[in-house]
């Protein structure tokens, strides 16, 4: 990666330009690093949670994607995975389970809605 710096120096009613560039080298750190696991299309989760943290209790929202199959213990029966009006990553995550489906929403990797057999 490399930059242009300009400088001006005024001396005696002259003003002088100087251009300088910089280059940086290295490895810049993947983003993905960062962030926490989500799930991909195929219900698995992107990455593993990072060591030391632990899983919550229960379903709740607010939990992330891989939090959500974590505690399920099986993989889910769908996943899809779109984009807001607002940029935000939607998921929904379907269980087809023995009493009905139940389908948990996210918004940005967050539990935000959570809808079972016989609710709205």
């Amino acid at each position: 990666m490399g930059g242009f710096a300009f400088t001006s120096d005024s001396r005696d009613g002259r003003t002088t330009t100087t251009t300088s560039t910089a280059t940086v080298t290295g490895t810049i750190p993947a983003r993905a690093a960062t962030q926490e696991a989500s799930l991909t299309p195929e219900g698995e989760c992107s990455a593993e949670a990072p060591a030391g943290r632990t899983l919550p209790p229960l379903i709740a929202e607010g939990i992330t994607e891989c939090e959500l199959v974590k505690l399920k213990g099986t993989r889910p029966t769908d996943v899809l995975i779109g984009e807001s009006g607002k940029g935000q990553r939607e998921t929904q995550v379907l269980y087809a389970e023995p009493g009905g489906r139940e389908i948990y929403m996210f918004t940005d990797n967050r539990l935000s809605r959570i809808v079972k057999p016989g609710q709205g």
